[in-house]
């Protein structure tokens, strides 16, 4: 029963807030990490989540500790550092790390709580806040089928969608993949925007027409919805997160011993992007960036 199942959470931000929210409407007793930014954690508490000083005394009160981090240097701090989850692991606790991370520290922290007979899922999300608060996102999973079984519960209770990808490891590596797709597409319809202004050519009419053929997708929809409409809602994820997906990502192809001339260039992109002080700003704002690159006024048309 979902009452029995004791969750922590860690990571309340734009993603783990809504997460956590439908834990605690699924009937999860669910306990949260103490974050500098109260807003979130204050209004989980007023829902009825509990909350730990730290990661130790969070993972020893609850069943399974669920992350929500911006970077895998967090994830490993939070684990294996002082007073971290590490401390207090013991067999049948489960570490499910949802954030987007890369899939070696995944394997390195997996290993230690192996060490001590606790397991651990990699569970990233897709989607955006609108569907974790909606409790409709969908989650990749990578670990072993039986752990995975046992944590579908919580899972159910934020997604619409489980997939099991494969190893530990598996699900963060279909993810950056997953990602850095989104984020070049992003880039590449950010330049188009760019070049078709320079042109003059009407930014309405290229979505019009890349709308009714096999170019369109999600993506060119939520950067148009920006160029044209002035409309960045339907991205919220900033550049600073994309330009560490997309490194993370090349990370990836490099250890495959591949190369990446997309991931490169739109790693650069992006770090130029926070270069120039834009890194908090939502991808959409790329077409910005764009025109400011191109010499264009921002915003016209």
């Amino acid at each position: 029963m979902a009452e029995q199942l004791r969750i922590g959470f860690v990571g309340v931000g734009m993603m783990g807030h809504g997460m956590a929210k439908n834990l605690i409407e699924k009937g999860f007793a669910v306990s949260v990490l103490g974050n500098r930014n109260r807003g979130p954690v204050e209004d989980l508490k007023a829902r009825g989540a509990a909350e730990e000083a730290t990661p130790k005394a969070l993972a020893e009160t609850t069943d399974a500790v669920i992350l929500c981090l911006p970077n895998s240097q967090i994830v490993e701090s939070i684990v294996l550092g002082p007073d971290g989850i590490l401390e207090a692991a013991r067999p049948g606790f489960v570490l499910v790390d949802s954030s987007t991370a890369e899939p070696t520290s995944t394997k390195k922290v997996g290993a230690a709580l192996a060490a001590k007979g606790a397991d651990m899922l990699d569970a990233p999300v897709t989607m955006t806040p609108k569907e974790a608060e909606a409790g409709t996102l969908n989650v990749l999973v990578g670990g072993e089928a039986a752990v995975l079984e046992r944590l579908r519960p919580a899972f159910d209770a934020y997604a619409r969608n489980v997939f099991h990808i494969g190893a530990l490891g598996s699900a963060h590596s279909l993810k950056l993949i997953n990602n850095f797709m989104s984020m070049a597409m992003s880039a590449l319809v950010a330049e188009a925007a760019t070049t078709a202004r320079a042109s003059g050519v009407d930014l309405g009419k290229l979505r019009e027409v890349v709308s009714a053929g096999a170019v369109n997708s999600g993506m060119f929809q939520k950067i148009m919805a920006y160029a044209v409409d002035g409309d960045p809602s339907g991205l919220q994820f900033a550049m600073v997160n994309a330009r560490k997906d997309v490194g993370y990502y090349a990370n990836l192809a490099a250890a495959a011993g591949l190369p990446s001339p997309f991931g490169s260039t739109a790693l650069q992109l992006y770090t130029l992007a926070c270069s120039a002080g834009h890194g908090e700003k939502h991808v959409p704002l790329l077409v910005d960036v764009m025109a400011e690159l191109g010499g264009l006024e921002r915003g016209s048309k």
